[in-house]
């Protein structure tokens, strides 16, 4: 079967748009925000309390800002991609914010609605990080960790997601502790726990379904600056 060519210069860009959009949806569906922008949800909404103007996004790339020193610290190692990635986090953060207003928009819905945002949420995220996977370009700070990471150390790229999850999903639980009080789980539902489970396993997925429909390939010649 003939495949079409996918740029992998706008896998980049639908990637980052469609995650926007999908943790603005899972956000407002409520039903727990995934386990890999919890701990930056629950920042924004400790650190929004002082400072109402820090917005989801501003959270995003404040702490992937964090999470880049984490993965040098691994790594023992510091490229230019690296660096590359935090422009990515803070056009996240603008995008992000801008789905935010937009999804705020939705008048009030009903269980069923908001089940249908959580599912439709977590199906677009994880198809977004697959495009991701597939650029050149340096994605979030989340993303690289677990790509760098798994390469460094020969761990499967989608194996090493699942535990990257389920280790942000520990932690996004000490936070809510920390910030909140004992047994209070803010932004952290049975959504979140879901989400950390079947991650990995849908990135695979759309992973092969696009690679059966489509060959990603490089329109620029950037690829050496990343």
């Amino acid at each position: 079967m003939k495949k079409t060519i996918f740029y992998t210069e706008l896998a980049y860009i639908f990637g980052l748009l469609i995650l926007a959009v999908s943790a603005a949806l899972t956000e407002r569906a409520d039903f727990g925000v995934s386990m890999v922008i919890a701990p930056a949800y629950l920042l924004h909404l400790k650190v929004s309390q002082f400072l109402p103007f820090f917005t989801f996004g501003m959270a995003e790339y404040t702490f992937q800002a964090l999470l880049l020193v984490v993965t040098m610290l691994v790594l023992r190692k510091a490229k230019l991609s690296y660096f590359f990635s935090l422009v990515t986090a803070v056009l996240y953060g603008f995008a992000l914010d801008g789905a935010m207003a937009i999804i705020a928009l939705i008048p009030e819905t009903s269980f069923a609605a908001d089940l249908i945002m959580y599912i439709i949420g977590i199906l677009l995220g994880t198809a977004a990080i697959s495009l991701l996977f597939h650029t050149y370009i340096s994605p979030e700070a989340y993303e690289l960790f677990v790509k760098e990471v798994s390469r460094k150390f020969g761990y499967d790229l989608h194996r090493f997601k699942i535990v990257y999850d389920c280790s942000s999903c520990v932690i996004s639980i000490l936070m809510s502790f920390l910030f909140f009080g004992l047994w209070h789980f803010e932004g952290i539902k049975l959504g979140s726990v879901l989400s950390a489970l079947v991650n990995g396993p849908l990135i695979a997925l759309f992973s092969k379904l696009f690679e059966r429909f489509f060959r990603f390939e490089d329109r620029l010649p950037l690829k050496k600056y990343f």
